[in-house]
């Protein structure tokens, strides 16, 4: 049968069977249900003000033919295309992950989609090499996440009027952050071992790149000088359970080690594996105190002390910023801080007579 051949549907309106390959148009489907182009266009993009039975009767036709609304094509008419675009770094970390996840779930609640662009190589070169495919891409704004020194750089640049949030960052001057309470709450976990009766805290910090971490330490620090406390030497890890591990067996060789505060939950629990090969018994001996609460901290042994980060909370207000700065067409800058909380478990108890 030719192209212009028609095809009758049970009496209704004939209407052209598509070539192979040839998409359903919108003419197709006002045939099928027998209104105008503009009543289906009207349909397919949600406005208000089409008669109920109208509605379905156009819906079904849809349906029926296998219309899909060209997205692309009301994005270029309407100048924005209903994508955020996110670039993330390392995706193996617990914070990214999980705030990933959150932006993801926030965006499709908005009816948008995200576009990922994952960097591997945390350096300047693969982060303008992102940047730079992000200009090349259909999004309407770009959420950043991070914990690396890279936006400090004056060769980032990103797509002039693009809405920009960043996660994870002290970039307020330029941007806006988006990131939780890591001074408030490193400073909760130390206060909360001293109130035990604990003489000082050890601290198994972060990555010195990473901003959480440094911020962290920089809190654990201050926490332990306003208590006219001795503070220790600091015991650096890189988030994983093998680098708190190693941490753990220096920690238990020092005899006046009875509390430590691991910068994330994974580092903790290397440290209460090392401490209980090391005979250490925990809290008995040593209390330990991680930061995140990630879903496994409630059944770690002894379950674990730690600071909660609502990073779904993180994503949902990353998504929220830039979706402002959509609708007023003007750049945001400064912070918005996600509260964090201490959860007491039982890897905490006062220090030993």
């Amino acid at each position: 049968m030719d192209d212009g051949e028609l095809t009758v549907v049970d009496g209704a309106a004939a209407v052209p069977r598509a070539r192979r390959g040839r998409r359903v148009s919108i003419a197709d489907v006002a045939r099928r249900a027998g209104v105008s182009a503009q009543t289906v266009s009207r349909v397919s993009n949600g406005f208000p003000g089409v008669v109920e039975s109208t509605r379905d009767t156009v819906l079904a036709a849809m349906a029926e033919l296998g219309y899909r609304p060209n997205s692309a094509a009301r994005a270029l008419k309407r100048g924005e295309f209903r994508t955020i675009g996110v670039i993330v770094f390392s995706l193996s970390t617990t914070g990214s992950t999980r705030t990933l996840e959150g932006i993801a779930t926030s965006a499709a609640e908005a009816g948008y989609a995200i576009t990922l662009l994952p960097v591997a190589v945390p350096t300047q070169g693969s982060l303008r090499g992102a940047v730079t495919r992000l200009g090349e891409l259909a999004v309407d704004a770009v959420i950043i996440v991070m914990e690396m020194h890279l936006l400090d750089s004056a060769a980032i640049d990103l797509p002039r009027g693009m809405p920009v949030v960043v996660g994870d960052h002290d970039a307020g001057a330029r941007y806006s952050v988006v990131d939780t309470d890591q001074t408030g709450g490193a400073r909760a976990a130390v206060q909360h071992l001293l109130d035990l009766g604990h003489r000082t805290v050890w601290h198994v910090a972060g990555p010195a790149a990473s901003f959480a971490a440094q911020r962290r330490e920089e809190s654990w620090e201050a926490t332990l000088r306003a208590a006219g406390l001795d503070v220790p030497p600091v015991v650096r890890g890189d988030w994983t359970p093998e680098s708190g591990y190693r941490a753990g067996l220096r920690l238990a060789d020092e005899a006046d080690c009875t509390a430590v505060f691991a910068a994330n939950d994974e580092m903790a629990l290397g440290v209460l594996r090392a401490m209980h090969e090391r005979d250490r018994a925990v809290p008995g001996d040593v209390s330990v105190v991680g930061f995140d609460d990630i879903p496994h901290s409630a059944s770690f042994f002894p379950p674990l002390t730690t600071v909660h980060q609502d990073f779904a909370e993180v994503g949902r207000q990353c998504v929220q910023g830039v979706l402002r700065q959509i609708r007023t067409d003007e750049p945001e800058h400064g912070f918005t801080i996600v509260p964090n909380r201490l959860v007491v478990r039982r890897s905490t108890a006062p220090p030993p007579p």
